[in-house]
């Protein structure tokens, strides 16, 4: 045959282990070996053997041996034992995992191999030339898996487990699934398989051994008798045949709550004790039906079913402690009633009707009320009394009587008082044993009619509780004040009419001129027993009225002042003189404020102040034409120069160490000096002057300034010095300046 020679895949027998080829169904080369067999004939018949191409090997996982596990053994067609064909193996743990006789093809695990880890190897065999590596046929791939064996237990891997089933539940429910999971190989033998049972819980659960559902095995599990259970599962492999591997897990199971019990009244008959003296609200006591449910299931109501104390106490819950609270609802009276009886009844708000039949879901209980006797203060016979007494009746007077009793057993006597802040004045006294009130001085009904005041009673020796009572006082009234006018108004009458005011006028008529009020006594007279009289006087004024008796004026004044002007008008005219006369004030004060000036200069300007002469003069040298002198200050010659502005009484020395000015001193430095002196001066008024100096300065670069002393013209004149003298001279330096350059411009 032209085909390439393959590999065979020899069978062998190690240790009771077989390792086997994957024979694939494509013959490749037909090698042809007689093997005799014996038929029914007895003849002997031969076949053929054949080379197969094979695709995998198998290895035990986990082999502990001592010698390397043999997997196999690779043999080419082309071998015909000579060794000259060399065996070579590549691929995944080639070299290192699996090793391969170069000689007979023989391949070893040199490890010990975990399928959890790898599964399987791709491996690639190859057959070459010995001397040349030539390959002889093309390399061919194969596999080898890792067979797997039972050596890895089941796993819970999300325990432990925590589960919840209400109480009372039918056999069979449904608590929880728990699942475990087994590393070994699924698709090989029963190492994975699995089958959970139940080691501890029972029997109130199960668990169904392929599915791990665990459900309920008893009925009637009771929360209120035992509300957890701990619950072990086991999972076994091997189908839970002897010599599996087995995990357990913890379930945690816990009951919760349904409403199965109804509350319930520790006692059947409860005792409180009440004191007369508590008021309505107050807590008498507490009572409590107990009920083991939880939550809603376990809310109780109370309420009162009867009993002769109904329209007395009242029962409300307390919301936290779940007791009923019995309360006052009205004042009782030991003296009156010493017991009360209530049937309080309680139920559960929220009943589930799973077990409704269980019910009823209610219990009752007997409370019995004793009411305690308390010390209370006395009782006045009536809620209040109201008393009268006439007025200006003599101290002592009897005004009436309060009565109080002590309702107690005791009896003990009251004794009364009134207390002083209702009547601050001490009109009243009242007698602390029987109770009689009387006047302690006489009373006025115009001047306080009613008088309300308190009484007080307390018991003798008791606990000084009191009570109090009101009494009202009318003081009567009797006739002891003389009638007179109810206003002191006056009566006005026309000048010119016979009666006004019910007042009948005798004359004809009155001149206001003449008298204009007049003083009328009248005497007023009652009718009380004893009957009283009084003169009062009228004052009549006159006044003018016009032709329908309206009256116009009352007063002499409209006579004289004049007509048409009201009172107002007037009122603003005199306003506005006085602030006339205010304004005129401040202008004078004003005016004697201002201080006129010392020296007065005239308005017009000093520079138009030229005199013109038509003749020319000689100059210095001529001493006719005028008297220089008067030019000059005479008082300059000593040194000195006193003020113009006013004329003290003393001259002002001169400061220390100052002496005359000299002719060299410069023009600037003597005038500084001159204004320091007049600022200095304590005897100068605080306003400016004038000061006037007859000296000029001699010897300066500039030379005198004067034009009486100068013998040139005014074109010889050069005053650009004028710019250098500084700011005091700015002013003169631009007046002689711009004179030049016009000149010169013309």
């Amino acid at each position: 045959s032209n085909l390439m020679n393959c590999f065979h895949c020899r069978l062998y027998n190690h240790n009771n282990l077989t390792t086997s080829c994957a024979l694939r169904g494509h013959r490749r080369h037909l090698s042809l070996h007689r093997h005799r067999e014996r038929g029914k004939e007895g003849q002997v018949l031969h076949r053929s053997k054949r080379g197969w191409v094979w695709n995998q090997f198998f290895v035990i996982e986990e082999y502990t041996g001592p010698d390397p596990v043999l997997v196999g053994r690779l043999h080419s067609d082309v071998d015909s034992g000579n060794g000259n064909i060399k065996y070579i193996l590549s691929g995944e743990g080639a070299g290192t995992i699996f090793v391969i006789d170069d000689k007979t093809g023989n391949i070893h695990a040199t490890k010990t191999l975990d399928r959890e880890e790898q599964a399987q190897y791709t491996l690639t065999a190859q057959a070459v030339a010995r001397d040349t590596n030539k390959p002889l046929e093309p390399p061919s791939e194969f596999i080898v898996k890792v067979q797997d064996i039972n050596d890895n237990p089941p796993e819970f891997l999300h325990g432990p487990y925590y589960a919840r089933v209400a109480e009372m539940s039918n056999v069979g429910t449904s608590v929880i699934k728990v699942t475990a999971t087994d590393a070994d190989d699924p698709t090989y033998g029963n190492s994975a398989r699995l089958v959970y049972s139940i080691l501890q819980g029972q029997p109130y659960f199960s668990v169904e051994p392929q599915t791990g559902i665990i459900r309920t095995a008893l009925p009637n599990m009771d929360r209120e008798a035992r509300q957890e259970y701990d619950v072990v599962i086991q999972a076994k492999d091997m189908g839970g045949h002897m010599g599996g591997l087995s995990g357990t897990t913890q379930v945690k199971i816990t009951l919760t709550d349904v409403n199965d019990n109804p509350p319930k009244f520790a006692q059947g008959v409860y005792a409180m004790a009440v004191s007369e003296d508590k008021v309505p609200g107050e807590e008498v006591g507490r009572l409590k039906a107990r009920d083991p449910d939880l939550a809603e299931n376990g809310l109780v109501d109370y309420r009162i079913l009867e009993g002769d104390g109904m329209n007395f106490f009242e029962i409300t819950k307390d919301s936290e402690t779940q007791e009923a609270v019995v309360k006052l609802k009205k004042p009782v009276d030991f003296e009156t009633k010493r017991s009360y009886t209530l049937k309080v009844e309680a139920s559960n708000p929220h009943v589930d009707p799973r077990f409704a039949t269980w019910g009823p879901y209610k219990d009752t209980t007997i409370v019995k009320i004793s009411v305690e006797d308390a010390d209370e203060p006395p009782t006045f016979m009536a809620p209040s009394y109201n008393f009268e007494v006439e007025e200006n009746a003599p101290a002592g007077t009897l005004v009436g009587r309060v009565h109080a009793k002590d309702t107690d057993i005791m009896n003990n006597p009251v004794r009364y008082m009134i207390p002083r802040y209702t009547d601050l004045e001490e009109f009243f006294t009242i007698n602390t044993e029987d109770g009689i009130i009387k006047t302690t001085r006489p009373l006025d009904r115009e001047a306080q009619s009613w008088h309300n005041i308190s009484v007080s009673a307390a018991e003798i020796g008791g606990h000084h509780q009191d009570a109090k009572v009101r009494v009202n006082i009318k003081v009567k009234d009797v006739n002891d004040n003389a009638p007179e006018f109810a206003t002191q108004n006056e009566v006005l009458v026309c000048e010119n009419v016979n009666s006004t005011a019910s007042i009948f006028v005798i004359r004809k008529g009155f001149s206001r001129l003449s008298q204009d009020v007049y003083h009328l006594p009248i005497e007023i007279n009652d009718n009380g027993v004893p009957p009283l009289s009084s003169t009062n006087t009228l004052i009549i004024r006159v006044c003018s009225c016009d032709s329908k008796d309206t009256i116009l004026s009352c007063n002499v004044e409209p006579f004289i002042l004049s007509a048409g002007l009201s009172t107002g008008a007037l009122i603003a005219i005199l306003a506005c003189i006085v602030i006339l006369l205010a304004i005129v004030v401040l202008f004078v004060a004003l005016r004697r404020q201002k201080k006129e000036p010392l020296i007065v200069f005239e308005e017009e300007d000093i520079r138009e102040n030229i005199i013109t002469y038509d003749d020319e003069g000689g100059g210095e040298e001529d001493t006719e034409a005028f008297d220089i002198a008067t030019l000059q200050n005479p008082d300059g010659a000593n040194g000195f120069l006193p003020r113009k502005d006013i004329k003290p009484e003393l001259q002002y020395p001169m400061r220390p160490g100052l002496r005359p000015i000299g002719n060299s001193v410069d023009v600037d430095d003597f005038i500084k000096t001159r204004i320091s002196d007049a600022d200095n001066d304590p005897t100068a008024p605080p306003y400016d002057s004038i000061q006037i100096y007859g000296y000029e300065g001699r010897g300066s670069i500039a030379g005198s300034l004067s034009s009486l002393e100068s013998v040139t013209t005014d074109s010889d004149l050069d005053y650009d010095y004028l710019q250098s003298w500084g700011p005091r001279f700015k002013k003169l330096a631009d007046l002689y300046g711009t004179k030049d350059s016009a000149d010169d411009n013309s």
